[in-house]
């Protein structure tokens, strides 16, 4: 599905401004979506909104399926009655300037549960309980799993579901029905929370949509072991007797990292998976476009074939392909779901075989201006050898920004770089910016941070490195009336903006 000519920005909303240590759904996203169309953007590109896990990732959550429950609007509680004034005030140790999870986490999750009880104590009678009995009921297929698994996580204490007793690991039915009566106030809670993170969500949707604003969504190739839907649905994945994973995810060597990338997901039994007609994926995608209007499918290449990496090995550098579902997982999206917006990330190692399934799919792929400059004028990744089916960025989540990238390029890259964008540097994120703009790619995408011409220090990810990312966090200080008119100009410029084209009609 070809998307219109448009340009929007990159920002997960974890990175916007806020009282409570991190970005949620409230006032400050609705903010954020009227600068968009102040600067002339009609796609606003999130990270996936699921939980974090290991390292704090977006990547490693403990669902497919559930949101993550720090987006939760504190405010928008207060205002329903279940969070008192003082027990919303911004409390020591919760930072503007980055999200330091070891104090968000506890400080919003206890005030979640005081919401969660004296939502609890409101009369049956009230509409409230009644939307969400209902919400309960249109997401049970995976909403039962996950908060059941969410309180025996927190039951166990253990950060691997195949340590907790064999009965429950291995879903006896008898120990479930058990587990779900012993557990049901926590239940009830994880149920609470994903009802007013949809809510809120969906509201914030509504609000961006009304003006014009598209949200650009994230969905992981793969998800975490320690995760509701891999204990649940254990025949979907290469996992051994005990369930644990017998082969992991990963990636070999690449421009990223000499040894590859072991990251360490279990695998999909796509055999078992093709059995039902891709049900479990369908479902996952149903889900994500109810939340998102576009879907960037992260390590598309991994549908053709994906690496494959014995348990025991430490590193990626020993692992093999694997042929992945090809063609039939996406005739299953369409036959279910019709023609949808998705992106390809087919970045790395691409093989003719993972091309192909791009092009016969009609999906647009992804291109990196960071990665243009290091041989000659035949890099894939120059916008002079772009086709119009794709999407551009300066840098994605996983780059450096591009003043940190300039500041660490090879003499030869800041050379060909500065010759390709008629720039000397000083405005190195701009002339990128620009560059993008300018492009014949439909989609140009960019990072906040490069807007706002931030160094190094506002990386949001390093791939390979564990610890210390996804923390960082814009202030509206920082944001200039010139971003805006700026970005704004160039939409006008390269007809990047649909509602300039609008008025030509």
């Amino acid at each position: 599905m070809r998307l219109p000519r448009t340009s929007g920005i990159l920002l997960h909303p974890s990175s916007l401004p806020g009282p409570h240590g991190c970005g949620d759904c409230g006032p400050a996203a609705c903010h954020f979506v009227d600068w968009l169309v102040a600067a002339g953007q009609s796609l606003w590109q999130i990270l996936p909104l699921n939980g974090i896990g290991a390292g704090n990732s977006p990547y490693a959550s403990s669902s497919a399926f559930a949101g993550n429950p720090l987006f939760i609007d504190l405010h928008e509680l207060h205002t329903q009655g279940w969070l008192r004034a003082e027990e919303i005030a911004p409390a020591a140790g919760l930072l503007d300037e980055h999200v330091d999870y070891a104090q968000v986490r506890p400080y919003r999750m206890q005030r979640l549960a005081l919401a969660a009880q004296r939502f609890a104590a409101l009369p049956p009678t009230d509409e409230r309980q009644s939307q969400f009995e209902g919400f309960c009921a249109r997401h049970a297929s995976w909403l039962d799993d996950y908060a059941l698994f969410m309180a025996l996580d927190e039951a166990m204490a253990t950060n691997d579901w195949c340590a907790w007793p064999r009965e429950l690991a291995r879903r006896e039915s008898t120990a479930l029905v058990r587990a779900r009566q012993a557990h049901a106030e926590r239940i009830a809670f994880w149920k609470f929370c994903q009802w007013c993170f949809f809510r809120q969500w969906l509201a914030l949707k509504a609000y961006a949509n009304q003006r014009g604003v598209q949200i650009v969504g994230d969905v992981p190739i793969f998800i975490g072991q320690h995760s509701a839907e891999v204990w649940a649905h254990q025949a979907l994945f290469e996992l051994d007797a005990d369930g644990r994973p017998s082969v992991v995810a990963g990636v070999p060597p690449d421009f990223f990292s000499a040894t590859g990338q072991r990251w360490g997901n279990p695998l999909y039994r796509w055999s078992r998976h093709a059995q039902d007609g891709y049900a479990w994926w369908v479902q996952r995608m149903r889900l994500c476009f109810e939340l998102v209007d576009c879907v960037r499918i992260d390590h598309f290449r991994g549908f053709a074939a994906h690496w494959e990496i014995p348990v025991a090995e430490p590193t990626a550098v020993h692992g093999h392909w694997r042929k992945g579902p090809g063609a039939d997982l996406f005739k299953a999206f369409n036959s279910a779901l019709g023609p949808v917006p998705i992106i390809a990330e087919d970045l790395g190692l691409i093989t003719p075989d993972v091309d192909a399934l791009r092009k016969r799919f009609h999906l647009p792929g992804m291109r990196i201006l960071q990665f243009a400059f290091g041989d000659d004028a035949a890099n894939p990744y120059l916008p002079h050898r772009y086709e119009p089916d794709t999407v551009v960025y300066p840098g994605t989540h996983d780059n450096d920004t591009c003043v940190g990238w300039w500041a660490s390029a090879s003499e030869a890259e800041r050379r060909f770089a500065a010759d390709y964008l008629g720039s000397d540097g000083r405005d190195i994120a701009w002339s990128m910016i620009r560059a993008a703009s300018a492009s014949v790619a439909d989609t140009a995408i960019i990072a906040m941070q490069d807007v706002l011409s931030l160094p190094s220090s506002s990386r949001m990810n390093k791939p390979g490195d564990g610890e210390g990312w996804w923390q960082w966090r814009m202030q509206w200080r920082q944001v200039q009336p010139w971003h805006a008119e700026r970005l704004s100009a160039l939409g006008r410029l390269f007809d990047r903006d649909p509602r300039q084209r609008a008025t030509r009609k």
